[in-house]
């Protein structure tokens, strides 16, 4: 790596930040404007660095995406799903990257209607989305959203699928979902603040009509909450959604007369969370009530839906988690997870049937798919694990007959799964916790000390990374690579009681986890220091920074994807997208016992004058979730900190938002570019 090039500087221009009588000061709080000048120069100005400094193995980086696009299937198609009388295909073509949505009428059979090819709407724009297809139950209309400059706020339009016309009425501002009423003649969809970009109303449009005189249905007036509406898989239902970190709060409406009122299914209590679906004439309803940390399974009559008419069907279990149902007309199909493993079990609804699906590994991924019809024997689940690509899987309910409808393909003629093997481990935490560790390697690594290991982790928000199959990381573990998962508390991979031990003013759990699996590594001889890196994205992000203000000396390299690294500064900013939501995630820094403690592990606010690791930071200039002036600040400060030579490396995508770029291929060029920066520093660079 080129290393006789200056890197830039960011200019220092001091603001204090008070509250709670405590000043901060923030010598880059002004890059926290991109309709300045000086802002984009700077950003580009980074870029301009990056591309230099790896302009030594950019070759490495072209043909490591040629590998990996290589390994996949390009002109691939889903599985088919059947949904009121129609079946829907999702079709990639050689060369393309966006999706064409098709469905064929009754029978596979049968012509292909296009739907939308993605590849023509995309033209002329640098970023491209579309979200949230929802079919009129006349199977006539489609609603979609659009996002073109990556900030996911959507612009919501209907189309005709008798005529193929796109109606010229658009709606913006929306989260781009909406469901149709029964009468084929009416939509729900909700609408984002233009601002916070928090998704708190709710609107009715009729066809034919303007929506300029579409009418308000629902206005969430706590900024903590969001809204969102859909229907019933039963199709009886429209359900307004009313969340927050902690809490649930649900409206139903008969789909049958979308002009009548929403009723209020169990008003909202602070910490009661819970979620519906109706079966017959109950609702069914997943909840943590009287304390089922774990969540249990009740029911209520439709018409008696407030919280002293639930009954039981599943009682609370403190070693397994009740994550998701899925109702059949004859069968209900439950998602758990037990000591940190997917289960799947499946449940006559009269009783005479109990059984799970059986697995046999601890590193593997199993979960309920796209079940759409609801009178049907037939169950969709899909399975992979770290050396075993992912499969589509049809279970009958009645026979046990399992077939395969699709295995992922791995176009590489040296692939074979049982060169490679996995393990789960555990790690010890500084409190005596028991950590779980995925990984995945070639066979015959020896452990001693030697091989290059990349350590990911989320922790956050209770959102569990289960061990999955990639083949884009094929090109990792094929030189040499171990590939592990740190299952760090602040997820749910043990249990809700996980999630809670690493959040609000438990969340340095996440990061005493993390760096006790790295120990874990190193004092097993996985790896050492010198060949040890990590990984982590957004909250993950937050992960990575404040680990490597702890623990340097740990990585040789890490990489920062979009990272949540200011979080006092913006956590105090309520106009700033997504803050308020927040608060039950990482506290309210109103409140100085939280404000004392982020500012404790905020990753901006503890730089220190120590020797970093190298470091890749990438961060997308309209990214909605973590705006791109947090990473740029925490590079500039870094800059202007660290007392090591390593290589500090910022890219800005200027095109895109917090998911990087749209296509599928160039998606791939990102990881080719991260994994580059990996392998350049374990000097391999072919």
């Amino acid at each position: 790596m080129i290393t006789n090039i200056h890197p830039p500087k960011a200019n220092q221009i001091p603001k204090i930040l008070t509250a709670h009588n405590d000043n901060r000061q923030d010598d880059y709080f002004w890059l926290n404007d991109r309709e300045n000048q000086e802002v984009i120069d700077y950003l580009n100005a980074e870029n301009d660095y990056y591309d230099e400094m790896t302009s030594k193995y950019k070759d490495f980086e072209n043909s490591l995406f040629e590998e990996m696009k290589a390994r996949i299937k390009e002109d691939d198609e889903s599985v088919p799903y059947k949904y009121n009388g129609y079946w829907y295909i999702v079709k990639y073509e050689i060369g393309k990257d966006y999706p064409i949505y098709l469905r064929k009428k009754d029978s596979l059979e049968n012509p292909e209607e296009l739907l939308f090819d993605c590849n023509v709407m995309a033209e002329g724009h640098d970023y491209f989305k579309l979200v949230g297809l929802s079919v009129s139950p006349d199977n006539s209309m489609i609603a979609f959203g659009l996002d073109t400059v990556g900030r996911r706020n959507y612009t919501l339009q209907i189309k005709s699928l008798i005529t193929d016309e796109i109606f010229s009425d658009a709606i913006e501002n929306t989260t781009g979902s909406a469901t149709w009423a029964n009468d084929n003649q009416t939509l729900f969809y909700t609408v984002k603040d233009e601002k916070t970009l928090r998704s708190d109303k709710v609107f009715k449009h009729k066809l034919g009509r303007s929506s300029a005189d579409d009418t308000l249905v629902f206005h969430e007036e706590d900024d903590t909450f969001g809204v969102a509406v859909f229907k019933s898989k039963s199709r009886k239902y429209l359900i307004i959604a009313c969340y927050s970190t902690l809490t649930n709060e649900y409206y139903t409406l008969n789909a049958d007369t979308p002009d009548a009122e929403f009723k209020i299914f169990q008003k909202r209590v602070r910490g009661l969370e819970y979620s519906i679906s109706h079966y017959d004439d109950q609702f069914y309803i997943v909840t943590n009530a009287d304390g089922a940390i774990n969540f249990k399974l009740m029911k209520t009559p439709e018409n008696e839906t407030e919280i002293n008419h639930w009954t039981e069907v599943i009682p609370h279990r403190a070693d397994v988690l009740l994550e998701d149902i899925e109702i059949f007309k004859d069968f209900l199909v439950i998602s758990e997870r037990s000591n940190g493993l997917n289960r799947i079990r499946i449940k006559r609804w009269e009783g005479t049937e109990d059984y799970y699906l059986p697995f046999d590994n601890e590193t593997y991924t199993a979960y309920t798919s796209t079940n759409v019809e609801f009178d049907t024997d037939i169950l969709r689940y899909g399975y992979n694990s770290m050396t075993t690509p992912s499969s589509t899987i049809e279970f009958n309910m009645v026979t046990k007959e399992k077939t395969i409808l699709k295995e992922q393909q791995v176009l590489d003629p040296n692939f074979n799964k049982d060169d490679y093997a996995s393990e789960r481990v555990w790690a010890t935490a500084t409190d005596g916790t028991k950590v779980p560790i995925s990984m995945v390697y070639k066979k015959g690594i020896k452990k001693d000390g030697t091989n290059p290991v990349l350590l990911y982790a989320y922790g956050s928000y209770g959102h569990t990374i289960d061990p999955y199959f990639s083949s884009i990381r094929l090109s990792l573990l094929n030189r040499g690579f171990v590939y592990a998962i740190a299952h760090v508390r602040g997820g749910e991979y043990l249990g809700r009681m996980w999630y809670e031990d690493g959040k609000l003013l438990q969340k340095k759990n996440t990061f005493t986890d993390f760096i006790a699996c790295s120990k874990f590594l190193i004092s097993e001889n996985y790896t050492s220091s010198e060949h040890l890196y990590a990984l982590g994205g957004s909250a993950g992000g937050l992960l990575i920074g404040a680990v490597i203000n702890e623990a340097p000396e740990l990585y040789k390299g890490v990489i920062a994807a979009v990272p949540f690294v200011d979080v006092v500064t913006t956590m105090l900013d309520d106009l700033i997208p997504l803050t308020t939501g927040e608060y039950d995630e990482w506290g309210n820094p109103n409140d100085k016992t939280y404000y004392d403690y982020m500012k404790s592990y905020s990753p901006y606010d503890n730089v220190k004058r120590q020797d970093y690791p190298n470091i890749l930071v990438t961060a997308g200039l309209h990214d909605s979730q973590v705006q791109y002036w947090e990473p740029a600040k925490w590079v500039a400060k870094l800059r202007a900190y660290k007392t090591d030579n390593n290589i500090l490396l910022l890219k800005t995508n200027m095109k895109a938002g917090h998911g990087g770029a749209s296509g599928r291929f160039e998606a791939l060029r990102e990881h080719g570019e991260e994994y580059a920066f990996l392998l350049h520093f374990n000097n391999i660079d072919s």
